[in-house]
């Protein structure tokens, strides 16, 4: 008998986010409380010449009184590269039309392997996933949130 993946896609659509109020900046854009303590840590930069990219190592420990079941794992460790992370944003965009997603930080063009732009960039990451996993709405209503954050095997490829 075949296992199926905690992380299988469903195709039934989430009422929770079709909210009817509007989001104040605040909490569009502000680290919330999390139910998750989450790390963007450890970038490590592979390949050689134009086949250069640094990807992040994001952790997730799920507190004790975490009661999400869209988060299958209490304690998780995945790799992702910038461009998972677009991918990501974009997917959420479009999954949850309700929500106002926060910016990456922006894409570097010159000294992108630098110890302070990859330092640099693994902060605005962080900042990034602690605020979109927070999200009350993307919480419960978003499928792909679990699925980058804790699993291994995640392809953007599944999600467009």
């Amino acid at each position: 008998m075949a296992a199926v993946s905690p992380f299988a896609r469903s195709n039934a659509f989430e009422d929770a986010l079709l909210s009817a109020r509007e989001q104040t900046i605040e909490e569009m854009y502000s680290v919330p409380e999390s139910f998750l303590e989450i790390e963007v840590r450890n970038p490590q930069t592979h390949g050689f010449g134009r086949k250069m990219y640094t990807d992040y190592e994001i952790v997730c420990k799920a507190r004790h009184w975490t009661n999400i079941p869209a988060f299958k794992l209490r304690h998780s460790v995945v790799r992702r590269r910038y461009s998972d992370f677009e991918a990501f944003r974009d997917i959420l965009e479009h999954e949850s039309t309700r929500v106002n997603i926060p910016p990456l930080p922006g894409k570097v063009f010159t000294n992108r392997f630098s110890d302070e732009v990859i330092e640099s960039r693994r902060e605005g990451l962080e900042r990034f996933v602690c605020i979109v996993a927070g999200h009350p709405l993307l919480q419960t209503g978003s499928k792909v949130l679990c699925a980058f954050l804790q699993d291994p095997a995640w392809d953007k490829a599944q999600w467009v």
